[in-house]
């Protein structure tokens, strides 16, 4: 169910960017969103995870250095039957990971300072489990296609609005868009793909829970490590990228009110409900 929910949701993101593209300019506009798309998804496929990777300062760590963690790494992928990921430490203190990656023969799991001190052995499997099963099912290139298709809309919208400063739009829908649709599209349209683009991940982030009990063992390993987390990123705070707080396990900005409202995870005490009744 969620598969076919994020199949949804992704055909709905590209009809809003094929949208916007004809209301900017026409057919040419449409072939010009979609080709800018696609570039931005190329990049996307080949590099997302190493400009991640760099931008968290997230070193790579061998067996020797971090023997528990690589362990508990590489018994969990062999249970999932992927490849052994590369490992990363990322030197924060805010209880964190995330996975990042094209697909499961490139793929990389991080995991923050402070994770390792706070969490038991057996919660930190449940956190494992939680990004092995992001990777196992490509949950990362879904996001980074997600995110990217929403950039372009974005960055059409600012186009919009310099092509009407200057009297770019010509009315001719064919030739140019319409200039009340463009206006129509410069106030819905990023709305609307940050809307799906977050709907997308919180389907992906119940879907990923649920894998990685799976994967773990035990849904309560990871019940239990949500809910350490989600305290402790209350309280000690990160510095993250916006753009990038999806990949994490939980949210690593904290906020109340209209933050919360466009959160890209699902409620905290929604997800360990769902993890507990798996225990019944």
């Amino acid at each position: 169910m969620n598969n076919i929910k994020t199949l949804f949701l992704l055909v709905t993101l590209t009809l809003i960017l094929i949208w916007a593209g004809a209301a900017m300019g026409g057919k040419q506009g449409m072939t010009i969103a979609f080709i800018f798309a696609l570039g931005m998804n190329l990049f996307a496929y080949w590099f997302s995870d190493k400009i991640v990777l760099k931008m968290y300062r997230a070193k790579e760590v061998t067996e020797s250095e971090a023997p528990d963690l690589y362990r508990i790494v590489r018994r969990l992928a062999q249970k999932a039957e992927i490849p052994m990921p590369r490992v990363y430490l990322i030197n924060q203190d805010q209880p964190n990971a995330f996975a990042t990656g094209r697909n499961p023969q490139h793929a990389a799991v991080a995991v923050t300072t402070g994770i390792m001190r706070i969490l038991s052995q057996e919660e930190l499997q449940g956190v494992i489990g939680h990004e092995l099963s992001h990777v196992k099912h490509r949950d990362i290139l879904i996001s980074t296609i997600a995110a990217t298709i929403a950039g372009a809309i974005s960055f059409l919208a600012q186009m919009a609005q310099w092509t009407l400063l200057f009297g770019g739009h010509r009315g001719d829908d064919d030739e140019g868009g319409s200039p009340i649709a463009a206006i129509i599209m410069m106030i819905v349209g990023p709305i609307a793909a940050l809307i799906v683009q977050m709907a997308i991940s919180r389907s992906r982030e119940y879907a990923a829970d649920e894998g990685g009990a799976k994967i773990a063992g035990n849904p309560r390993y990871l019940s239990e490590a949500l809910k350490k987390l989600n305290m402790a990123s209350q309280k000690i705070p990160m510095n993250a990228n916006p753009a990038t707080s999806h990949m994490f396990i939980v949210n690593p900005l904290s906020g109340g009110g209209i933050v919360k409202l466009f959160s890209t995870h699902p409620p905290i005490e929604e997800r360990i409900a769902r993890l507990e009744s798996m225990s019944l």
